[in-house]
């Protein structure tokens, strides 16, 4: 990005407001344009600085940096990662084969489309999290999709121990010595 036009213009409404004030401030503004070129751009470039730190922040895990080249900035685009479709191992043989339960149209409906939501996790959990991902070579976000895909759609559901129908409903009750 060229900021020449930018210091011209600053240069010019200077001068501008110089004429009003006659001569000598004419004079004067010629004096100090030079010395304020280098703040001019100096004052563009932190402008442009934060201005990108805000798009990083909305931009999240994106990021868009500014790079000096020479006396001009360059943008520098990084994309949020696109998470991997998490692919199941091949499932286990099953015995008997359940009932399946009646697809939702919303579940069968993946038309890629990303949805944002806030999670909050014990610092603890976040941490194994982080571990697990960067273990497997994931981003956290993608290890999470794929974590609650696994939870939502290939975990069998486990009675705990005494329930369901391995007991046939049976539960105890009472002290034991």
């Amino acid at each position: 990005m060229d900021l020449t036009p930018y210091v011209d213009n600053l240069r010019h409404e200077l001068a501008v407001a110089a004429d009003a004030g006659g001569d000598e401030a004419r004079a004067l503004a010629e004096r100090l344009t030079a010395p304020l070129e280098s703040a001019t751009r100096l004052t563009l470039l932190n402008a442009l600085s934060a201005a990108m730190g805000e798009v990083t922040r909305e931009l999240a895990p994106g990021s868009v940096d500014v790079r000096l080249r020479g006396l001009d900035p360059e943008f520098v685009v990084t994309p949020p990662p696109v998470p991997e479709p998490f692919q199941e191992a091949a499932p286990a043989p099953v015995a008997a084969p359940a009932a399946p339960a009646p697809p939702s149209p919303a579940a069968d409906a993946d038309d890629g489309t990303m949805a944002r939501i806030n999670f909050r996790l014990p610092a603890h959990l976040k941490a194994r999290a982080e571990d697990a991902a960067t273990a497997e070579g994931l981003s956290v976000n993608a290890w999470l999709v794929r974590a609650v895909s696994t939870a939502l759609d290939g975990a069998e559901r486990v009675s705990p121990p005494g329930r369901g129908k391995e007991s046939g409903g049976r539960g105890f009750t009472g002290w034991v010595r």
